[in-house]
């Protein structure tokens, strides 16, 4: 393995990880920071990578403090003990990814309609729209144009979290398309069949 597959694997991981305990204090709605962390250990046990012991509670304190720098959680004292809360915009993370879930889930039938997200992002806003083109990447959209991207599933909610998420609701339009000239290679990456 080269050391650019390593490096991303290591992050895959570490991004695995925080999503994980995002979920963990999510899920618990309040969670103890304590040296050992019980309620994180039980949940994230199971994912790859994880060793018990001091390590583990080193990686979940650093990946709480960087939560905590995105502004994803926040930490109360209570009783003298330290809690970590998820935020308004962890939640929405955590809506992201569930939907990125829910859209990864094919139906076993395709409806034979496009659908089209067009966006018009302004040039001061051009970080903004970097972002949007590398988060419709990810989630599988090809690009027909640099501000036009096709998908061949219901996908709305997915872009209407992304339009909350990047706060650019109105520069961002969907569409449902039946036909769409040209598209055998379309058909080809995404594997469907001809109607």
């Amino acid at each position: 393995m080269g050391v650019i597959e390593k490096e991303a694997k290591k992050i895959r991981r570490l991004r695995a990880f925080q999503q994980g305990l995002l979920a963990a204090v999510a899920i618990g709605g309040v969670v103890l920071v304590a040296a050992t962390m019980p309620n994180a250990a039980q949940l994230l046990r199971y994912m790859p990578g994880y060793k018990k012991g001091a390590r583990f509670n080193y990686q979940a304190k650093t990946a709480l403090g960087r939560l905590a720098a995105k502004g994803l959680v926040t930490f109360e004292e209570r009783n003298g003990r330290r809690y970590a809360r998820v935020t308004e915009a962890g939640e929405q993370i955590l809506a992201l990814e569930s939907a990125r879930d829910a859209s990864s889930r094919k139906p076993r039938r395709w409806d034979g309609r496009w659908r089209i997200v067009l966006f018009d992002i302004p040039e001061r806003r051009r970080g903004i729209r970097n972002q949007l083109r590398l988060f419709m990447s990810e989630y599988g959209f090809v690009r027909l144009q640099d501000s036009a991207w096709i998908y061949p599933y219901d996908c709305e909610d997915l872009i209407a979290l992304a339009k909350a998420n990047f706060r650019i609701g109105v520069d961002v339009l969907y569409m449902i398309v039946e036909q769409l000239e040209r598209d055998k290679h379309l058909r080809e990456h995404f594997g469907l069949r001809a109607l």
